[in-house]
């Protein structure tokens, strides 16, 4: 657990209330970052919703995902339970981790979704409380509805002296995870995707429980789950963890799988379920495993130990505009760096929690979590064994790897694609799965310097 504490402070809670002939949702913002820096209680967008029934659902499945547990004892309770929400000049996205952080939801309400364009960029914190979840699971389809994220009338709350504060503690795992959930994101591209029809029966089959990871493969216009991987498969490991998408399948007019490339025999890996709900996009990103979060993934290591990327970062975070798809050419333009550099220093950024990754759109978008500045290097133990490989002196480098001694043993590293490859008997168990061992991150920062 991170020393590190999280407030959430709010004026007035969230709440629903009837005023002229239409449901108004007022949602609560606690401290954030907008276009013009950091906020106390930002106010990003108030304006009808077109499809009332499906921002309701979506935002009450979001908040259902940060309290649920996958794989925690039933005594130990998330306290994270305020679900994130950006606004990124034509969208609203809010997102949320499970208390495991085994699986990340976003909910993305389009530019379709809203009658009118937020007011203002940023990120922040909203206030999902008991009353506010029980109005919303009330509200019907063809209501005319209001959402307020960040209520006009905070200053008058703020006058009567009502105000809501709850400090938790800030877990590493909930920092590391949104980073690492990016990061594994991008390695990402559609496995299949399936029509109204389809995807409802199909997600209707799905089993409550499994034993072992099952895999997703596109058949004629549905998906089939076998007990194996096969190329072009997706893996579901836990399937009682797309439970929440469930009260949603009345709106779904589609159902698209994605997940990174692999073959007959690969261990379990990462997946992404996105739910078409005509103006909005419903996201849940599994860990590999149920049993596993996304904080051990090691996805970030490498971009961790890139001084480069650190410093073509510090550039580019600058140049970030809250855009809901980040332009690289635009940056590598501005920046005078080559696109790759850039992709690079997002990666980093995405690390650090301030971009996200959106694997439908293939883009990353602005986001800045509120949660304050971390070390995140110093939260990867791994890299700091790197370092102190370094410092060693046992690194030697040799044509398309290095020599690493380490505990007594000596370790041959291969560079080469899509992994690295040592000869240590943590690499032969994952395999390049859980990102890189610390021989392979201490050969590559060698070779850098």
């Amino acid at each position: 657990m991170s020393a590190a504490e999280l407030t959430y402070r709010y004026d007035a809670p969230s709440r629903l209330r009837q005023a002229e002939g239409r449901t108004e949702i007022l949602l609560a913002t606690s401290g954030g970052v907008t276009e013009a820096g950091p906020a106390a209680h930002p106010c990003f967008f108030s304006g009808l919703l077109t499809d009332p029934g499906v921002a309701a659902a979506g935002m009450l499945a979001v908040a259902a995902v940060a309290r649920a547990r996958y794989n925690l004892p039933p005594n130990v309770v998330s306290l994270l339970r305020d679900p994130v929400v950006t606004s990124n000049e034509d969208r609203l996205r809010f997102e949320s981790f499970s208390g495991c952080c085994g699986v990340h939801a976003r909910l993305d309400l389009l530019p379709d979704a809203l009658a009118g364009a937020p007011g203002a960029s940023g990120t922040t914190n909203v206030d999902f409380n008991e009353p506010m979840r029980a109005a919303l699971a009330g509200v019907t389809a063809g209501a005319a509805m209001l959402l307020s994220v960040g209520p006009e009338d905070v200053a008058v709350t703020t006058a009567r002296g009502s105000v809501t504060e709850r400090k938790v503690p800030l877990p590493d795992r909930w920092l590391k995870g949104f980073g690492e959930v990016q990061a594994l994101a991008r390695q990402m591209r559609l496995v299949g995707e399936s029509g109204e029809i389809e995807a409802r029966r199909f997600l209707r089959t799905v089993p409550r429980q499994a034993r072992r990871p099952l895999w997703a493969i596109p058949a004629g216009k549905t998906f089939q789950l076998l007990p194996a991987p096969r190329p072009g498969a997706a893996c579901l490991a836990g399937p009682q963890r797309l439970a929440e998408l469930r009260p949603l399948l009345r709106f779904t007019r589609g159902l698209r799988v994605y997940g990174p490339g692999v073959e007959a025999g690969s261990l379990p890996a990462p997946s992404a379920w996105e739910l078409d709900l005509g103006p909005a996009r419903l996201t849940f990103t599994l860990s590999p495993e149920k049993h596993r979060g996304f904080t051990g993934e090691g996805a970030l290591l490498g971009l961790l130990g890139d001084d480069e990327a650190a410093a073509d970062a510090d550039l580019i975070g600058v140049l970030l505009a809250w855009d809901p798809r980040i332009d690289i050419a635009r940056l590598s333009r501005e920046a005078g760096l080559p696109a790759a550099r850039v992709t690079a220093a997002l990666g980093y950024l995405a690390a650090a929690g301030r971009v996200g990754y959106d694997v439908a759109e293939q883009a990353f978008f602005h986001r800045e979590l509120p949660f304050g500045g971390a070390a995140l290097d110093s939260m990867h133990p791994r890299l700091a064994d790197a370092k102190a490989l370094i410092d060693a002196g046992s690194v030697t480098q040799e044509p398309g790897g290095a020599a690493v001694s380490s505990g007594g043993a000596e370790h041959r590293v291969t560079f080469g694609e899509p992994y690295d490859r040592c000869t240590c008997a943590w690499w032969g168990q994952h395999r390049g799965t859980r990102g890189p061992c610390k021989h392979v991150l201490a050969a590559r920062r060698a070779a850098r310097t």
